[in-house]
């Protein structure tokens, strides 16, 4: 998460402060933090709510120590508290509460370390050395621990080829199977069925984006983004029809690469115009999924846009998929097409009428839906292939990680909390 900016800077930033509510707790930690080479001033009478105060006009510092004793909501004041501090604050909480589900919730929301009062010297002792050595550890923006990222373009060569459709169903399996976050740009501002596939109202964080982009940042890209699942966020639009595009393309540079240091994944929707006024979109897109259908009108545009693709993003891989395939009523056999366009394709997806229907009627992505059915699973081996192509492939995680801190952990996880219950309390 990125705070708005507050004076002192990263440079400026105090190495510890707490925020506690009684003297007896003052008394047990200001002589540690004497003894730690810190300032003793710098724990203060008020708890989490004096924290969030101070902290909205100051700079944030390395470890913050917070008095959750007289929170009615603690894991909803925790987000507020993540909104208010800089990245990389290492937060421990303390309490009076002494119930397992809370700690272990506290614990998922990205703080460090949660303890009981009365406090006890020794244990405030180990825990702020320990909290010392999760700052100084290399996060994941940093030179030494370089975070990977993979980027995905879906883009169709003639309308209603189903790209949206491939788009959804991608990063519905990136964030559900594999269990990667995730990132779902819609760029088809204002037609864009992105959201609309997902059950989900869009929001008007992407207008903003383009209307203001020197605001886009990770505190922008939290409060504008909706939840999706637990991993998946999305963000599109539905601008007014009278309302034209007028932007640069600054603003989707810059979302594309706030995503790079939010998310593992991206996946953008990308429609076909877009390419002429914008071709920067693809500077740094790993994989181009090429949505065709077998007419001689998408063969001729598949074999314009794979030129183009060769001289503005060669470093791109480009997957061919051709989709709703009906042998039967196709004006063109696959063999054919493949010739004519003198690429392979890579992936044919067949055409299923009563799947689609069932998947809209239900508000969900067409590859939720339908898992066992051969459509269903033509996706899932597109989601495989772009995965190996990249050398990304991998399982869903299970052994142990490092801790986050507070403000790496809410990057992705506070702003998804706070829609938790939105899609399942919409209406079908």
């Amino acid at each position: 998460m990125n705070a708005p900016w507050k004076s002192g800077g990263p440079g400026g930033r105090d190495q510890f402060a707490a925020y506690m509510c009684d003297e007896a707790s003052l008394d047990v930690l200001r002589p540690i933090a004497l003894e730690m080479g810190w300032q003793p001033e710098k724990c203060n009478k008020g708890g989490l709510r004096n924290a969030v105060q101070s902290l909205s006009i100051t700079a944030s510092p390395n470890i913050l120590l917070v008095d959750l004793s007289e929170s009615g909501d603690p894991l909803n004041d925790i987000n507020a508290l993540a909104e208010v501090c800089e990245p990389g604050t290492v937060v421990i909480a303390v309490g009076q509460v002494n119930d397992v589900r809370l700690y272990r919730d506290l614990l998922a929301s990205g703080i460090q370390d949660y303890l009981l009062k009365p406090l006890s010297p020794g244990t405030v002792r180990d825990t702020l050395a320990q909290a010392q050595a999760v700052f100084s550890a290399p996060r994941g923006h940093e030179p030494g621990a370089a975070k990977s990222h993979l980027s995905t373009a879906v883009i169709g060569t003639r309308g209603g080829v189903g790209a949206s459709t491939l788009a959804t169903s991608l990063a519905w399996l990136f964030s559900a199977d594999e269990k990667l976050p995730t990132a779902l740009l819609d760029l088809d501002i204002h037609f864009g069925t992105g959201a609309l596939c997902l059950d989900l109202e869009p929001g008007r964080g992407l207008t903003d984006a383009i209307e203001n982009p020197s605001r886009i940042d990770g505190l922008f890209i939290e409060r504008a983004m909706i939840r999706a699942n637990d991993n998946l966020a999305i963000l599109s639009a539905e601008a007014p029809i009278g309302t034209p595009l007028m932007t640069d393309g600054a603003a989707f540079v810059q979302l594309e690469e706030e995503f790079r240091q939010a998310f593992e994944m991206t996946v953008i929707d990308l429609p076909r115009n877009m390419l002429i006024n914008f071709p920067q979109l693809l500077a740094n897109v790993n994989v181009v999924v090429l949505v065709v259908e077998l007419t001689l009108a998408s063969a001729r545009d598949t074999i314009r846009m794979l030129s183009w693709l060769k001289a503005h993003a060669p470093h791109a891989r480009v997957l061919v998929v051709a989709n709703k395939i009906q042998p039967s009523l196709a004006e063109i056999t696959k063999a054919d097409f493949e010739a004519s366009i003198e690429t392979p394709v890579q992936i044919a997806i067949p055409y299923d009428l009563k799947a689609a229907s069932m998947a809209a009627k239900l508000g969900q992505t067409f590859a939720d839906t339908n898992r066992t059915n051969r459509a269903g699973a033509a996706i899932r081996d597109l989601s495989r292939l772009i995965l190996e192509e990249t050398g990304e492939a991998r399982s869903a995680p299970g052994g142990p990680a490092a801790k986050p801190s507070l403000l790496g952990k809410l990057d992705l996880k506070a702003f998804m909390g706070k829609a938790a219950a939105k899609k399942e309390t919409a209406p079908r």
